[in-house]
């Protein structure tokens, strides 16, 4: 590997909110560098939301940060545990997925992982491959490796269990056996967010107990939304999807608050430690923060584009929102027979995501932040017809065709 030891250091623990523990890490990276030899990453995902934004990219730039170190990417899609539900956080236990339910979600999984990750470096495994292959007598002497204690230290459980919210003898599977995933991979290092911290600790404790050496647990941060408040969630409408149009990307990111550039450099981008150093210090020195966006903007969203749509991205939101007039490249909506009047298209913009909903549209409306060709809009039953643009609010347009 080119770079050395406490380079490697650097750039592994850009961004990390919890390293257990870093004197393991630096003693993993001397042996492989010595022996030739890659370290290998785990990652478990849990396919029941298969919709990835830049929260869940998180992990995912940090594995991808290793995999240009030289190392090795396993991501375990959990497939069998998924049978049971993840039951981190959950006041009461979770609905089992299908199995039709379960490949479905896995294969959405894994073609949005490669708009991040190198795919020469990364071997994607199902962990029904030995999970499915487990006899009882097996699973008993896994059962044995714990208490019932322990399992009882996880909030979520600690919580059901004094409220009488009953919790099924299965759910205390779940962490164990996203542990015996990193036995059977020999895992050297294991990401997620500071809520798999239960489940990968774990996985370090039947590590040492079955005579493995054990992993590196490495929990990265919670990144917030577009509200800056808030975990960066669909449901919220706060988060910046990995597959959305470069336009759109482009002009979320210049949302994202000026408390937060720092914070999503380091976490959503692949800049080097001493790249985002130069950056905290020339805003401490009064760089205007909207300059500095326009560069995270340009680098995450050249991280998932073309440099073309890229450029296309930057033209747009320059059009739009910089010099205040009607981009030429924006979202089309093609009208239907029936829909001649604006009142007609309203449930079609709701539904493709141009309004929040009907009842927003029409407070808009009120509020005179509706247009059609540059005009406001005081009329629901006004005509619109194919060439026609309509503009909510600021920043969202949409041309009938």
């Amino acid at each position: 590997m080119s770079k050395s030891t406490q380079e490697q250091m650097r750039i592994i623990t850009k961004g990390v909110h919890t390293l257990v523990n870093e004197t393991e890490l630096e003693a993993k990276l001397k042996k492989a560098e010595k022996e030739g030899k890659s370290l290998t990453i785990k990652l478990g995902l849990d396919p029941s939301a298969p919709d990835i934004h830049l929260g869940h990219a998180v992990v995912l730039r940090k594995i991808k940060q290793m995999q240009d170190l030289g190392h090795r990417a396993v991501i375990v899609i959990g497939d069998f545990t998924g049978k049971i539900g993840d039951p981190t956080g959950k006041s009461k236990g979770r609905n089992a997925l299908t199995t039709e339910q379960v490949e479905a979600n896995a294969k959405t999984y894994a073609e949005q992982i490669f708009k991040v990750l190198d795919k020469d470096k990364t071997e994607v495994r199902f962990n029904s491959e030995w999970l499915s292959k487990l006899n009882f007598e097996d699973v008993l002497r896994l059962a044995a490796t714990t208490t019932v204690a322990r399992i009882l230290e996880r909030d979520d459980f600690q919580k059901r269990y004094n409220s009488n919210t009953p919790i099924g003898i299965h759910e205390f599977f779940y962490p164990l056996m996203q542990a015996y995933d990193s036995i059977e991979l020999e895992a050297d290092i294991e990401l997620g967010g500071t809520d798999q911290t239960f489940n990968i600790l774990m996985g370090r404790t039947l590590q040492k107990t079955m005579g493995q050496e054990q992993q590196i647990a490495m929990f990265m941060p919670i990144l917030e939304g577009l509200d800056g408040v808030e975990k960066m969630s669909k449901s919220l409408g706060n988060y910046i999807g990995v597959s959305e149009p470069a336009n759109v990307m482009f002009k979320k990111i210049m949302e994202v608050p000026d408390e937060l550039i720092i914070k999503y450099f380091e976490l959503a981008t692949d800049e080097h430690p001493d790249r985002i150093d130069a950056i905290k210090a020339s805003l401490a020195q009064g760089a205007n923060p909207k300059d500095v966006k326009l560069e995270l903007a340009h680098i995450i969203t050249g991280l998932y584009h073309s440099e073309e749509e890229v450029v296309g991205a930057v033209a747009y939101y320059e059009a739009a929102f910089s010099k205040k007039a009607i981009p030429t490249d924006i979202p089309s909506l093609v009208l239907q027979e029936g829909q001649q009047m604006l009142l007609d298209v309203i449930p079609v913009l709701v539904q493709e995501g141009f309004a929040p909903s009907s009842s927003e549209f029409r407070r808009m409306m009120k509020q005179k932040g509706v247009q059609l060709n540059q005009v406001e809009v005081v009329d629901l039953e006004q005509t619109i017809q194919s060439g026609d643009i309509l503009k909510i609010g600021k920043k969202k347009f949409v041309k009938f065709e």
